[in-house]
């Protein structure tokens, strides 16, 4: 056993950035690769899905929905599934190409122009955002 206090080698620094964060954990996954570069690419493809079946069994121990195991998971625990989802598609987005952040950017704002009718950046003062017009798919108070 190892005296954690005694470690002289200081643990790496979590980069705070969303984008240099992304990054850094696609290095260290595809440092750690465990198959072939086209192989991976279908397997972190894959990952989402197990991630978002993660999500889906949150929300069933959440809201108590198999009577054999009753409440089993918090909507916490459904918010840190959610971020899992999240995480996996940004670094198997990464994966796809080293422009992750235009990529996504771009994205989000065909996505928010469709939807919304503007550019995120444009939003008027005083307009209400998606979360205020839906509070439906806020989080259950506890």
């Amino acid at each position: 056993m190892t005296d954690h206090a005694t470690r002289t080698t200081p643990a790496p620094t979590a980069p705070t950035d969303l984008w240099s964060s992304v990054d850094a954990l696609w290095k260290w996954v595809d440092a750690h690769r465990p198959a072939d570069a086209e192989s991976e690419i279908m397997l972190r493809m894959l990952k989402l899905s197990e991630e978002v079946g993660e999500v889906a069994q949150a929300v069933i121990g959440a809201t108590g929905q198999n009577p054999r195991k009753g409440v089993t998971h918090t909507w916490d625990d459904v918010q840190s599934e959610l971020c899992d989802v999240v995480i996996t598609a940004l670094v198997a987005l990464r994966t796809l190409t080293p422009d992750v952040r235009e990529v996504f950017t771009r994205h989000l704002e065909r996505v928010t122009e469709r939807s919304l009718g503007q550019r995120p950046a444009t939003r008027r003062s005083g307009q209400a955002s998606p979360e205020t017009v839906s509070g439906r798919w806020r989080t259950p108070s506890a």
